[in-house]
This record gives C-alpha cells, sequence and structure tokens, in this order.
C-alpha cells in the first residue's frame, strides 16, 4: 500500500517526537522539581499543538454545525457526472443478473411443459411411469436394446 508523501512525513514526525521524548524523558529524574515541572507543562503545550494542527489538514472532514462529516470523493476532483459513471457498471451487473435470472426460469418453465406434453401424448397412462416394476421393466428393456 503506498502512502503519500504527507503521510509519511507525519509517521517520520510521530517516529521522531517519540524518541525525543524517550530521551528527554530518561533525563528528567534527576532534574529539581520546578524545572520538571515547566517541562511538563511545555510538553502539555506541545502536544495541544500537534492536535490541533492534525486536525485542521484532515481533507475528509468538514465542519458543519460544531460536528465533522465526511465527504463522498471531495478531493479526488469528481464531479456528479462522475459520481454517477463510477455507480453505472453497478447498475449495468445487476440488470445483467436480473436479466440472467429470468432467462434461465423461462427456459426451465419451457423443458417442464415439454415434459409434461410429452407425458401427456404418451400411448401410456402417468400412473405406469410410478409404478416400481414399470422401472424395472424400462431398465430391462434398455439393456437389451442395447445388446442388439
Amino acid at each position: 500500500m503506498k502512502n503519500s508523501p504527507q503521510k509519511r512525513a507525519d509517521i517520520l514526525q510521530d517516529r521522531f517526537g517519540l524518541k525525543t521524548v524517550s530521551y528527554l524523558s530518561a533525563g528528567t529524574a534527576d532534574l529539581p522539581h520546578d524545572i520538571s515541572e515547566r517541562l511538563r507543562a511545555a510538553r502539555v503545550q506541545a502536544v495541544s499543538q500537534r492536535k490541533i494542527a492534525k486536525t485542521q489538514t484532515a481533507g475528509h472532514a468538514v465542519n458543519v454545525g460544531g460536528s465533522a462529516a465526511l465527504t463522498w470523493g471531495a478531493d479526488e476532483g469528481l464531479s456528479w457526472w462522475g459520481r454517477i459513471g463510477s455507480v453505472l457498471p453497478l447498475i449495468a451487473l445487476v440488470v445483467g443478473l436480473l436479466a440472467i435470472n429470468s432467462f434461465q426460469n423461462d427456459n426451465r418453465t419451457q423443458e417442464l411443459a415439454e415434459v409434461d406434453s410429452a407425458l401427456l401424448t404418451d400411448e401410456l397412462p402417468p400412473a405406469a411411469f410410478a409404478d416400481p416394476g414399470f422401472v424395472q421393466f424400462l431398465k430391462a428393456t434398455r439393456q437389451t436394446a442395447t445388446v442388439q
């Protein structure tokens, strides 16, 4: 996954900040109380400034009535036509799937109608096909027909 140059810079800044904090924290144990309090106040001030800078540079958040709202591709430069164009393939896919489903249902209906018409126009009554002995008779006649 590629990071943008701004994201890389933020990551490097965060790493540098963590290393600096660890070095400064290691030496604060030997300092007098008033100096450690001034350092603590400076740290709090620096952290608060950093948080403000992060919320100001967020590109996807818009301040609306005191709350943040996410925008849909605001920084990508897509117009309404671009957004509609990105949704059209999904609509085409759904329409295609519905057409295929309808076509397959029609084919199944035709196949069932052909089987029903063959059963009804046959010389045997439909009850003969449900008889287990008749099924054995058909198997036996198929075997003798294939042997000859």
